[in-house]
């Protein structure tokens, strides 16, 4: 049986006269049975450097957090035990210790939630095994659908499926995750490496990623900032490249974008995406009374051959890039409809003069009715 109080008087007799001025402080607090203070002190005094070592944070969960974790909130006390897990000796130790925790706070979603995303962490980076990783991905996904809003969880759920979908080179999902993940966090509680790794990482899955032709909120989020002065910052000119379409300016980077190896070894693949948007991007730039394509412009602006431009638009219906139709017989493309993308301020710029330029027509159109009411009236 624990002996609380003989733990704490011990405590309180390190040299260190601060620290025994914080377990004095628990004690005061646990003997007062103030609870809700209790776990405030608790969430920051684990992460006290002086019981970072030496088992300390284990003894101190076992002599002190365990005698009265049934009393204080259920997230507190898994974001108490994420701290203390860490200093567990085996991977075996610390799943059967969080297993055990989820027996205490399955009452809690988020509680849950986050213990199985400490769970899967460690199976994912120390275990390695890919299976059991996403299933606990798959049972976190479906205890966050039942909660209200946007979760202190759902940014570590996402940071579990980042790394998850970037170890297993999933480009696509790991773009969709990563971008969840910055959006549930404050950027400024990365350090400048994690922003830089983030930004390269995403940077790389937007050109690699399959079905990701829309890189306007990556290039609007301010993360890539990190990249910007640093031996790394091509890839964000090549993002902006392959947002416009600009096969010559990707053909002129080649001297930066060769020595990743993933974009090299996937050249043809970052290509063919280049081409689709610059379809796109000459599509989107003509307005909608305008956009009967011959295949010999298509060709001009894609730099594919003119025998290839049937299939290129045959590509982009087919992945809902654009909606339209083919005329085989005057190699003619008819688009409708360029599917919606957040767009840079160049393309806002673009959107701007061609609004202004429809409401001078509004205007002309006005005025010409008003000249001719009459004439219009009598007929």
């Amino acid at each position: 049986m624990r002996d609380v109080a003989k733990y704490l008087n011990s405590k309180q007799n390190t040299v260190d006269q601060d620290l025994a001025a914080e377990w004095a402080k628990l004690e005061s607090l646990y003997n007062k049975k103030l609870w809700h203070q209790l776990t405030i002190e608790m969430l920051d005094f684990v992460k006290h450097p002086s019981l970072q070592s030496n088992n300390e944070l284990v003894q101190l969960y076992e002599n002190f957090v365990a005698d009265f974790e049934n009393k204080i909130n259920l997230l507190s006390l898994t974001e108490i035990c994420a701290i203390i897990v860490k200093q567990m000796g085996t991977v075996e130790e610390r799943l059967a210790f969080l297993k055990q925790l989820q027996e205490k706070v399955k009452a809690n979603k988020e509680a849950l939630a986050l213990c199985k995303v400490l769970s899967g962490g460690i199976i994912l980076h120390e275990k390695g095994d890919q299976v059991e990783t996403k299933n606990i991905m798959e049972e976190i996904g479906k205890i966050l659908d039942d909660t209200d809003g946007v979760t202190p969880v759902h940014g570590r759920y996402y940071s579990l499926c980042s790394d998850f979908y970037r170890i297993y080179g999933k480009h696509a999902d790991f773009y969709r995750a990563s971008l969840r993940y910055l959006g549930c966090i404050e950027l400024t509680s990365l350090s400048n490496a994690e922003q830089k790794s983030q930004a390269f990482h995403l940077g790389i899955a937007a050109l690699l990623g399959e079905g990701i032709y829309n890189l306007g909120e990556l290039l609007a989020h301010p993360v890539l900032e990190s990249l910007k002065d640093q031996e790394e910052s091509w890839l964000v000119d090549l993002l902006f490249i392959m947002n416009a379409g600009d096969i010559a300016g990707f053909h002129k980077l080649r001297s930066k974008w060769s020595s990743q190896a993933d974009l090299v070894n996937n050249e043809r693949l970052v290509l063919q995406k280049i081409t689709l948007l610059a379809l796109m991007e000459m599509t989107f730039k003509r307005p909608a009374t305008k956009r009967n394509l011959s295949f010999k412009d298509i060709a001009a602006s894609t730099g594919a051959r003119e025998d290839e431009v049937e299939l290129l638009v045959m590509k982009a219906l087919a992945q809902g890039l654009l909606k339209g139709t083919i005329d085989q017989v005057d190699s003619i493309a008819h688009f409708t409809w360029v599917q919606p993308r957040v767009l840079d301020k160049k393309q806002l710029s673009s959107m701007m003069t061609r609004l202004e330029n429809w409401c001078k027509d509004i205007e002309s159109v006005e005025t010409l009715v008003e000249t001719k009411a009459a004439d219009i009236l009598t007929m």
